[in-house]
């Protein structure tokens, strides 16, 4: 949605305010974009730039920050939890209109938001929800969603039996704890003849590759892996390859691997027939909802629950915490459903790793 776009939608629920409020729309208070038309000043913090997808994710942010008129402070907290509350310190100092920003402890960030909403600074999160304190509004896929396609995807193709590996991210997360929690729920829910093995890793490759090694050491009939990010997918493939499982399908030694992410390695890997499947988290849907949510925020709009224009849906989480949960697909080779759900084709135009 492009600024003229959200002006749009601002006038629409204004025209509609004396009947039933559209749902997941802005109200359009407030002013414009600062006096004599200047750009509003928002301080972006990249969470780290040592995986592809947050590489991705920083090449778009600039590019929609020029398109919404936004003039960008950025710093790179390295998947550090001091670096980003001192970062945020320096777009204070540097006074910044707002703050968009991806923790990953959700926990420990609480005391930093609520700094930031003393001194009336607003706040969009992306990817991550903090556990506690206030944002403007989280920009996130269903990572529960996540975890459950996941499930699904290897549940079918072991025919409900059999063991997997759940390589998962870090545990202080609110995405690792989601992701994980909804493949084991779904697992024994739907599919109790399989054994999970989840392994956290911290988000560390290096951690992943060691867990998933020593686990194939002591497991070698393991048929499934589950890579709750793409930092674990570099060394998941040097282990198969190593141990000669790079085989395809219809091979018994074959291994099925979905990953998460939807980077355009993966969508090339799943067309070489090296991993089976991944789900699309939307890079550049983050950045450019991340930046018109708090260029909306900074110009006194407000957003209900319900569906958007974007092909989205605003949940409520909590009391004053919304969340804007953004498509992401689980994509396969053929594109074929499964659990009776559609899937992408890893080679779709739509998806942004194959547009990156």
């Amino acid at each position: 949605m492009n600024r003229r776009a959200l002006l749009r939608v601002g006038l629409t629920v204004l025209l509609a305010a004396s009947a039933t409020a559209v749902a997941g729309c802005g109200d359009g208070a407030g002013g414009g974009s600062g006096s004599g038309g200047d750009k509003l000043l928002v301080g972006v913090d990249y969470p780290r730039s040592d995986t592809d997808f947050w590489n991705s994710y920083i090449g778009y942010v600039p590019r929609f920050a020029q398109e919404l008129g936004v003039e960008l402070k950025t710093t790179n907290s390295q998947n550090d939890i001091a670096n980003l509350i001192s970062n945020t310190q320096t777009f204070i100092s540097q006074g910044v209109k707002g703050v968009v920003m991806a923790p990953q402890d959700t926990a420990a960030i609480a005391p930093t938001l609520t700094q930031l909403e003393d001194k009336k600074i607003p706040v969009v999160t992306i990817d991550t929800r903090p556990d506690t304190g206030k944002v403007f509004m989280v920009v996130r896929a269903d990572n529960r969603a996540y975890g459950t396609k996941a499930c699904q995807f290897l549940g079918t193709k072991l025919g409900g039996r059999g063991k997997v590996v759940m390589l998962q991210g870090g545990l202080d997360s609110i995405n690792g704890r989601d992701r994980t929690e909804a493949f084991n729920e779904c697992m024994r829910r739907d599919f109790p003849g399989i054994t999970v093995f989840g392994e956290a890793t911290d988000w560390k490759a290096e951690v992943a590759a060691s867990k998933l090694q020593t686990r194939f050491a002591s497991d070698p009939d393991i048929k499934g892996i589950y890579l709750q990010s793409s930092f674990a997918l570099s060394g998941t493939l040097q282990i198969l390859k190593q141990r000669g499982l790079q085989v395809p399908p219809e091979d018994p030694r074959h291994v099925f691997v979905v990953s998460n992410d939807g980077i355009p390695q993966e969508l090339k890997n799943i067309g070489e027939g090296l991993i089976d499947a991944t789900v699309s988290q939307p890079a550049d849907l983050y950045a450019r909802y991340g930046l018109e949510y708090v260029k909306a925020a900074i110009e006194g709009r407000t957003f209900q629950p319900g569906p958007t224009e974007h092909g989205s849906t605003i949940i409520q989480v909590r009391d004053g915490l919304l969340e804007d949960q953004l498509p992401a697909p689980l994509v396969t080779l053929d594109g074929a459903p499964i659990a009776g759900e559609p899937t992408t084709r890893f080679d779709d135009p739509v998806l942004w790793g194959n547009n990156a």
